[in-house]
């Protein structure tokens, strides 16, 4: 077994899809003939927390936790705001930002913090990951990003031993809906170091295309041959022993956060069509969001006509997540208002596909989703400014449901393609590929 050492800020005690990726492509690595070793956090500042996740971290995996000075806790003391962690990747034109203090912090984290609030974990970690390759033979480096300082990491490590290093992109980093809006000196230094990234990583794996588009059209010197596509994916072996059920009210679940650009406005506009169209009433359905809201989300869900359907769970372990979706007549997907949405393939679209129910897709005409779900015949997708198309497959959902015929008919087999184990085999041949020049 070849060692290879992982590097993540996102990792258990973490939640969310970030953490996921990298949770199972250890796992499964190891059946590529690489074994990993983890290069992570100590007191990360998580905006979600799966503590369960902990017990799915391999026995064997060893685990290196580096502690890193956060900025949030003085931001929040700034702000005088309390609870829970900040979310990062604050979506920049999402919510309107009012006061001195806001436009303040905004600047500093667009002056200061590049390429993210995680600068200051570089140095330290850079030196324990070199000290790790020289005790434990290491012969290849990961690093999953965002954050993007974990590229710098990486980057650091390779320069002072040489070894082939593949730089993980769960999201583009300039240019991006999260990026914030940096004046041109921040943001040609952050060019500079996504460049430098982009040009000294032996291979760059994507979890979606688009990534790699983005990519080349920023830097369009760049060998395309070293970009390789690796999707997100689903383990069925996660799932609880769940069985659906038909429920006495038609029932849509959506997990996940929403906030800025991401909201069920269309949504819910769609079914006031339809309840102006006498098709569906509040009464008829169940509406269940899992996750995190923020304020301009939850005040959306209040002043709905369908509010009295609506049922509210705050952030769960990621099993009961997925048990909240089996149990459901359909799953709801809603991506971000935004130009880069065409191309985003959000990991949790791949979770919706493998626990098998009906997806309805908020998503562009024409975009990566949609073909995703054409691909593998597991719902429907209509664009957020198309809320009679929304309806309509809302409506044929329902009426499916209602006659009690299936609702969709997926396909079993495109499905299957994208377990998680497969992804991770895939980073394990490019690993062999790059031991092997």
């Amino acid at each position: 077994m070849k060692t290879i050492l992982v590097i993540a800020y996102h990792f258990p005690p973490g939640g969310g899809p970030g953490v996921q990726r990298v949770l199972k492509h250890i796992t499964y690595l190891r059946e590529t003939g690489w074994h990993p070793m983890v290069l992570t956090v100590e007191n990360g500042d998580f905006p979600a927390r799966d503590e369960s996740l902990l017990a799915k971290i391999p026995l064997d995996v060893t685990v290196v936790r580096v502690p890193i000075l956060e900025p949030y806790d003085l931001y929040r003391k700034f702000m005088g705001r309390k609870g829970a962690a900040i979310d990062v990747n604050v979506n920049k034109a999402g919510t309107q930002r009012k006061g001195v203090k806001e436009r303040l912090a905004e600047w500093v984290r667009a002056t200061v913090f590049i390429p993210d609030a995680r600068i200051a974990w570089l140095r330290k970690a850079a030196k324990v990951g070199v000290e790790l390759v020289h005790k434990h033979n290491i012969q290849a480096i990961y690093s999953s990003s965002p954050p993007y300082t974990c590229a710098l990491i990486a980057r650091s490590i390779k320069r002072k031993t040489g070894l082939p290093w593949i730089a993980g992109f769960r999201d583009p980093w300039t240019e991006f809906l999260t990026t914030p809006d940096r004046w041109f000196l921040p943001a040609a230094i952050d060019r500079s170091l996504e460049r430098s990234v982009f040009n000294e990583a032996d291979m760059v794996e994507c979890a979606w295309t688009g990534i790699i588009d983005d990519a080349l059209r920023k830097y369009p010197h760049l060998n395309r041959s070293k970009f390789k596509h690796v999707p997100n994916g689903y383990d069925a072996s996660d799932f609880p022993n769940a069985v659906y059920e038909r429920n006495d009210k038609f029932t849509i679940t959506y997990t996940g956060s929403m906030y800025g650009r991401r909201t069920p406005k269309a949504f819910f506009d769609a079914l006031d069509l339809l309840a102006n169209q006498g098709l569906i009433t509040p009464s008829d359905v169940h509406l269940r969001f899992v996750g995190r809201f923020g304020d301009e989300v939850l005040a959306m869900f209040q002043s709905s006509r369908f509010a009295p359907s609506i049922e509210i769970v705050g952030y769960v372990p990621h099993a009961e997540s997925i048990g909240y979706v089996m149990k459901s007549e359909a799953s709801l997907l809603i991506v971000d208002d935004a130009k880069e949405s065409a191309e985003i393939v959000p990991g949790k679209v791949y979770e919706y596909l493998g626990v098998g129910r009906p997806i309805i897709a908020l998503a562009p005409a024409g975009s990566a989703i949609e073909a995703l779900l054409v691909e593998t015949s597991a719902g429907l997708s209509a664009s957020q400014d198309n809320i009679s198309g929304i309806s309509e497959i809302i409506g044929m959902f329902f009426d499916r449901w209602i006659r009690g015929e299936s609702i969709t008919q997926p396909n079993v087999q495109e499905i299957a393609k994208y377990e998680r184990r497969a992804a991770a085999h895939q980073l394990g041949s490019m690993l062999h590929e790059l031991h092997q020049q």
